[in-house]
């Protein structure tokens, strides 16, 4: 079950989720995304694709993450300062595939207000990028900067 957005460091809980709307990534979405930025054949030509390890045309797992970021920030899930990250760790466990209907579910691990910085600390989250059919193609654990209000 989805909790409404929170916007500063008080507002996180360990355990919320959020989930976001969905989209659809096209031949052409994909095809021009690895085009401009990871231009590898498996990614920009459907005949060497067929060949390829992934038998057919796959989105850039960095595709899927810059997809992933625009629905967190469509949904409005924000913090007051932005979305500023401090680490993460990303993996692909399945390609993201022409059609795909993706949508990013998000949980909060961790809340860990700095010792020194009262006015900030450090939300530590996952994120999966899961198809309408369930499928997860990409997870994300991040660290993100947050910050608290000022007075």
């Amino acid at each position: 079950m989805s909790t409404p957005h929170p916007r500063n460091l008080d507002d996180i809980v360990v355990g919320q989720t959020f989930v976001t709307a969905t989209t659809v990534l096209t031949e052409q979405d994909v095809i021009g995304f690895a085009s401009r930025f990871d231009p590898q054949p498996f990614h920009v030509d459907a005949a060497a694709a067929e060949k390829s390890f992934f038998g057919g045309l796959a989105a850039s797992g960095w595709q899927t993450a810059v997809v992933s970021m625009r629905l967190l920030v469509d949904a409005g899930f924000v913090f007051d300062e932005g979305l500023i990250g401090a680490h993460a760790d990303i993996t692909w466990p399945s390609p993201t595939r022409i059609g795909d209907v993706l949508h990013v579910e998000a949980t909060v691990l961790a809340v860990r207000p700095s010792r020194s910085r009262p006015e900030r600390g450090i939300a530590t989250m996952r994120y999966e990028a899961i198809t309408d059919a369930g499928e997860v193609r990409m997870v994300i654990v991040a660290d993100w900067l947050v910050f608290r209000p000022t007075t």
